[in-house]
């Protein structure tokens, strides 16, 4: 899949609208449409990566914010305290079925280990 056939890269582009909860230069965070907990939010980087595996050595900074970033926003749902989980998966037979790594941030119940 393309970043012009990418489902995140349209959000990113103003193309397709979201429940926006957190931007800003280098990531969005947004709700997701098909939560599986009662608070359940997406973070995507702005620039296309397909996989964890495209990711770089460069890219650390990156994926450092998204983390970071997660947990503010955690923080800010009131999930901090009770706990959350963030997954990010990576092709086909892990689930990952958006080509545009994404890290989910789900709370509001108690989850379960394994999860799947």
């Amino acid at each position: 899949m393309s970043e012009h056939d990418c489902l995140f890269c349209k959000i990113v582009n103003g193309d397709l609208g979201a429940d926006i909860v957190y931007e800003n230069e280098s990531l969005i965070a947004f709700r997701d449409i098909n939560p599986i907990a009662p608070t359940h939010i997406l973070l995507i980087p702005r620039r296309h990566v397909a996989t964890m595996n495209d990711l770089q050595d460069g890219d650390a900074s990156l994926v450092g914010e998204l983390f970071l970033t997660a947990a503010r926003i955690a923080a800010n749902e009131g999930l901090a305290e009770d706990g959350y989980r963030v997954v990010m998966n990576c092709n086909e037979a892990a689930g990952q079925s958006v080509f545009h790594i994404h890290l989910h941030l789900m709370g509001g119940r108690a989850m379960t280990w394994p999860p799947g």
